[in-house]
């Protein structure tokens, strides 16, 4: 299976295929996320959490993004990738906002471009989209907004609030976007906006009836032991088997089980040659 374009996206949504997408911000987390046979790779701004060990993802810059797209790019050459516009890259203006999407392009050759919020980006989603650039929209829980929002909380629980959202969404695929991710909403709307659009409509923590699923590597491979998101399911617990490795390896190292002999390199002359060779030095 090639590597998809925004147009199999869309051709997925029509006939009904779940798209799978995932995070990653490294090299061997990409190659392993494109030998799985993952649609898409997200290289979040999460990466501020999960990676660089932030409270939250103010922090990141645009060039830690690049980098880890750079990565990325790197480990998982044949995967559709999409860079994570972080907080500051685009609210000054339409026009910084296009600057930095070039950026991932030109320096990353990523495929597409997320940023965070509805009516009050559709300006900065129109205009890069007429740069020539996918756009994701992403709406609900924004991480880059979530002192606004009173911190990590569901959103879109009540019908005003749903309204609004729904609103967001409209403006979202008017704008321009290709596509549309959703955070931490309930079901009963992720349903009703995935129907409304006609781009492909995502869901992380918002519920099955969309048009397919992204989940944060480190949740989901237990590896970011800071908290767990309701909405994510474990498939593994990475940070217990790294920790009892390292226990492991200290107690060898200690009781001198390691290196053994098949560690070590071994002298191609003779011991006598190199205890002259020692002695020489003494």
């Amino acid at each position: 299976m090639g590597k998809k374009s925004i147009l199999d996206l869309h051709k997925m949504k029509k006939a009904g295929e779940k798209a799978t997408w995932v995070t990653a911000y490294d090299f061997p987390m990409a190659q392993f996320a494109q030998d799985a046979g993952i649609d898409m790779i997200l290289v979040g701004d999460s990466l501020g959490m999960v990676t660089l060990g932030y409270q939250g993802t103010v922090q990141v810059t645009m060039e830690d993004c690049i980098s880890h797209c750079q990565a990325v790019k790197r480990g998982a050459s044949k995967t559709f990738i999409i860079g994570d516009m972080p907080f500051g890259a685009y609210h000054e203006s339409d026009a910084q906002a296009v600057y930095n999407a070039v950026r991932f392009l030109k320096e990353a050759n990523v495929d597409a471009i997320k940023l965070e919020g509805g009516l009050r980006v559709e300006s900065r989603i129109k205009a890069i989209s007429d740069a020539g650039i996918v756009v994701f929209g992403h709406i609900g829980l924004t991480p880059q907004s979530a002192g606004q929002l009173g911190g990590f909380k569901a959103q879109g629980l009540y019908v005003d609030s749903a309204r609004e959202l729904i609103e967001d969404a409209i403006a979202i695929e008017k704008a321009g976007a290709l596509a549309l991710l959703l955070e931490a909403v309930p079901p009963e709307l992720t349903e009703f906006i995935s129907n409304k659009l006609s781009i492909p409509v995502y869901s992380i923590g918002a519920g099955l009836p969309c048009d397919g699923q992204l989940i944060i590597c480190g949740d989901m491979l237990g590896m970011f032991q800071a908290f767990t998101p309701k909405f994510v399911k474990k498939y593994a617990n990475v940070a217990e088997i790294i920790t009892n490795a390292f226990k492991e390896y200290i107690e060898d190292v200690k009781t001198e089980k390691f290196p053994e002999d098949k560690h070590v390199y071994h002298i191609k002359d003779s011991l006598e040659d190199f205890e002259k060779l020692f002695d020489e030095f003494k």
